[in-house]
């Protein structure tokens, strides 16, 4: 048995805790951890774990010999802290997104589990919904042939309130706004589909939320070394929250949700439709068996696994490092206003957490907070259909 602690029990910790208690033959929450005593024992009665302890520090965590995983689920600008301590005292990691504030914290996280031989997961729940398994296996296929042009339409929609949060809205605390913070998972998705590109032109503005010094909207545009170009769009301001990724391939076009469209030419260039290939891909991405368990669920059971039988997990630090970069190179291009080129490397103005809030744009001033809100339901998108 698995015992599990979760330090962070705010509005993102429910999906952890229902996940564990999917296992409960591999794997028991044994402790909660939170700042906030009262709010963590609320919880523990929401969830039937009356009489798990509740811990206010972490390193009371570090300290328990019993516990083997640890969900962290605090803001972002603690996660790198917190992980190399846990890391440090011989437990395995699984981080929320994003994974740190900064590459140079990520670095520091995966050289710490690699010292101590532990794994690392970050949440990329979305990697493991049923269309996208279905679509990474089409593109791996290469069914649609060189993959030309990508699509990524990460749209939210959040209030203004939403920045209120003491830690939201803040560059130091969370560590950017929609790119990082909501289109994370997108983000994530197209550089495990497309893999990295070599270069990132990109802009940013905050529209809608006076109370946020970052972002609420981004653009940015990606090109790899083959050529092909990807276009990324970040919002927290699009009501409706339609998203989706698109990938045009040589011989068909597919997305989340799915939808297939494949065009043959005529004398004249002109599109004919292609009902054959439509067909074929069509055929295999329904033949292909469902996810077992999605999303969060789909996440831990992957680590309980690998903890159990020594596998590899799906999305490890490195992983959860290379969406980062993506995402500080968006940083770096809106900022810098110019084009700019990857990897990112450990002498960059945007390596380190401290250079990147000095040379990041602030749009606005935060003047006001409030320390929780009356509800902390949450909504998580995720509805990419059949």
């Amino acid at each position: 048995m698995i015992n599990v602690a979760i330090i962070g029990i705010g509005a993102i910790s429910p999906a952890h805790i229902e996940a564990y208690k999917v296992f409960d033959d591999l794997c028991e929450v044994t402790t909660l951890c939170d700042i906030d005593l009262t709010k963590a024992r609320e919880k523990a009665q929401s969830y039937g774990l009356k009489k798990v302890p509740i811990f206010k520090q972490f390193e009371e965590v570090c300290s328990d010999p019993t516990i083997e995983l640890v969900s962290i689920c605090t803001p972002p600008s603690t996660h790198a802290h917190i992980a190399v301590e846990l890391l440090k005292s011989g437990k395995h990691v699984i981080i929320e997104k994003p994974m740190a504030a900064s590459l140079e914290e990520c670095d520091l996280i995966n050289k710490t589990a690699e010292e101590h031989n532990k794994i690392v997961s970050v949440i990329a729940q979305n990697r493991f919904f049923t269309p996208m398994m279905k679509v990474k296996k089409v593109l791996d296929q290469k069914l649609i042939g060189h993959v030309l042009h990508s699509q990524v339409d990460s749209f939210w929609w959040r209030g203004n309130c939403y920045y209120d949060l003491w830690w939201r809205g803040t560059w130091e605390k969370e560590g950017g706004g929609c790119t990082l913070n909501h289109a994370v998972h997108h983000i994530d998705i197209l550089q495990w589909m497309n893999g990295m590109p070599t270069e990132v032109t990109a802009i940013m503005s905050n529209t809608a939320h006076p109370n946020a010094e970052v972002e609420d909207l981004s653009v940015a545009i990606l090109k790899y070394e083959d050529g092909s170009i990807a276009q990324v769009t970040s919002s927290v301001v699009h009501h409706g929250e339609e998203q989706q990724l698109i990938f045009q391939g040589e011989k068909a076009r597919i997305s989340v949700p799915w939808k297939i469209h494949a065009s043959t030419s005529s004398a004249n260039g002109f599109p004919n439709k292609d009902t054959k290939t439509e067909q074929t891909i069509e055929s295999y991405y329904h033949s292909l068996p469902p996810q077992e368990y999605e999303a969060h669920v789909g996440q831990i059971h992957n680590v309980l696994h690998a903890i159990k039988d020594g596998t590899t997990v799906l999305v490890d630090g490195k992983q959860g490092r290379q969406t980062l970069e993506l995402i500080t190179a968006i940083y770096k291009s809106a900022s810098e206003k110019k084009t700019v080129s990857l990897p990112l490397k450990s002498g960059d103005r945007f390596y380190s957490k401290e250079s990147i809030l000095n040379h990041t744009i602030y749009f606005n001033e935060k003047t006001f907070q409030v320390d929780d809100f009356e509800t902390d339901s949450i909504t998580t998108g995720g509805e990419y259909g059949k």
